[in-house]
């Protein structure tokens, strides 16, 4: 990993340099070919450190500050390792979804399936009125229907949201 360190209103000693090169070898584990640019500087009380790593076309940054330098460096790494980790684990997901379309796409032998019952449902009928049945749809924003038997008839009913998604329909057997 190529280094610079610069320092403003603050000298560069080579304790602080090999700090520096040390820490920056757990962000250079994940790259084989990385610059890094870091700037260390102080204000005040305050000791800021501030780190850019360019690799494979990607900028990552991270500024903190510290009453210690070295501190401040720590957070920079974390800061950065945490970038970095979060951008390799988005770029694998991104790659293993796209083989997995293309490998969708491309197979021949993959027919469509029309006209077939895929899935099975299994769910307790109880007799409650129509009103607690759009009740108990509404408990579960993501289901569009909710069969039900009717307390009154004593018939299997369905109560179901309409495309509005303010109303509901009740569909009932006929007597």
């Amino acid at each position: 990993m190529k280094i610079k360190i610069n320092g403003k209103e603050l000298k560069v000693t080579e304790a602080i340099s090999e700090y520096v090169e040390k820490k920056l070898d757990r962000v250079d584990k994940y790259f084989e070919n990385a610059e890094a640019d870091v700037t260390l500087r102080t204000e005040k009380n305050a000791q800021i450190a501030e780190i850019y790593v360019f690799a494979n076309g990607e900028k990552y940054r991270a500024v903190t500050e510290d009453k210690d330098l070295y501190a401040s460096i720590d957070k920079d790494i974390d800061i950065l390792e945490g970038q970095i980790r979060k951008s390799k684990t988005k770029k694998e997901k991104m790659m293993k979804d796209a083989s997995l379309k293309s490998m969708e796409v491309n197979n021949p032998n993959q027919t469509e399936i029309v006209n077939e019952i895929l899935k099975t449902s299994y769910y307790e009928i109880k007799p409650i009125t129509p009103e607690d049945a759009v009740l108990k749809l509404q408990e579960v924003p993501t289901h569009n229907f909710l069969t039900f038997i009717n307390v009154d008839t004593g018939k299997v009913n369905v109560i179901h949201k309409l495309k509005d998604g303010k109303n509901y329909g009740l569909i009932e057997p006929e007597k």
